[in-house]
């Protein structure tokens, strides 16, 4: 799985929309494979060289690139990409639910579902992925940690890091959590910060889910 940036002109107003965002999660990029999408922003290639350091200086490494127009990077700058899925994580004019993770496109049947369960805490800065199936976190999750899981993900703890559910292609995903801290809550792609989530889904029993093409924090009775 990796990410997508696609930055917009005026490039200076999606920065500090960026920077922003990042409050919210910090860490968010943190050992992650970040692809930098310059299809919209469409700038010379002599100008890729001073955005990517911009973001570097964000903690966001970029490892490749994805350009119309540009043929050659020099030796200094990530490599072109060719023929990656379309994806976004982040557009400062987009609405905040809006798709955020791009996996590519199996090239084999995945192997039949299972869940995994985890008896223990989920620490922070650890990270879980499965992605055949269910995560069962029969404890809590630490903030800063993160589960990313084919199928829908159940915590009976609290729930303080961040959740990727259906994050191979799979909208019926869904969360449940005893008591909701969480950082980033996201479904097939579709998520939520914290800054998003109503006060009355704090510190409650919710499930997550996609409900007509938007993602829906919910209580759980």
């Amino acid at each position: 799985m990796a990410f997508a940036l696609a930055p917009e002109a005026p490039l200076q107003e999606w920065l500090e929309a960026l920077d922003r965002w990042t409050e919210n999660s910090p860490g968010f990029f943190a050992g992650r494979p970040v692809v930098l999408d310059l299809k919209i922003l469409k700038p010379r290639a002599s100008e890729v060289g001073n955005l990517v350091a911009q973001l570097a200086e964000r903690g966001i490494r970029i490892y490749a690139i994805e350009a119309q127009g540009i043929d050659s990077l020099g030796p200094d700058l990530p490599p072109l990409l060719i023929g990656a899925r379309t994806s976004v994580i982040f557009d400062s004019k987009a609405p905040r639910e809006q798709k955020a993770a791009a996996a590519p496109e199996p090239k084999e049947e995945p192997p039949a579902p299972g869940s995994l369960i985890i008896q223990s805490p989920i620490r922070s800065g650890q990270s879980v992925y499965h992605p055949q199936g269910d995560v069962i976190v029969l404890g809590s999750v630490g903030s800063g940690s993160e589960i990313v899981a084919g199928g829908s993900v159940h915590v009976y703890g609290t729930l303080r890091g961040r959740v990727f559910a259906g994050a191979t292609g799979n909208a019926e995903a869904r969360i449940f959590c005893r008591k909701n801290e969480a950082e980033l809550l996201a479904v097939d792609g579709w998520y939520h910060t914290a800054e998003d989530m109503a006060p009355s889904t704090r510190g409650k029993p919710i499930q997550v889910f996609l409900e007509n093409g938007a993602i829906q924090v919910a209580a759980l009775n």
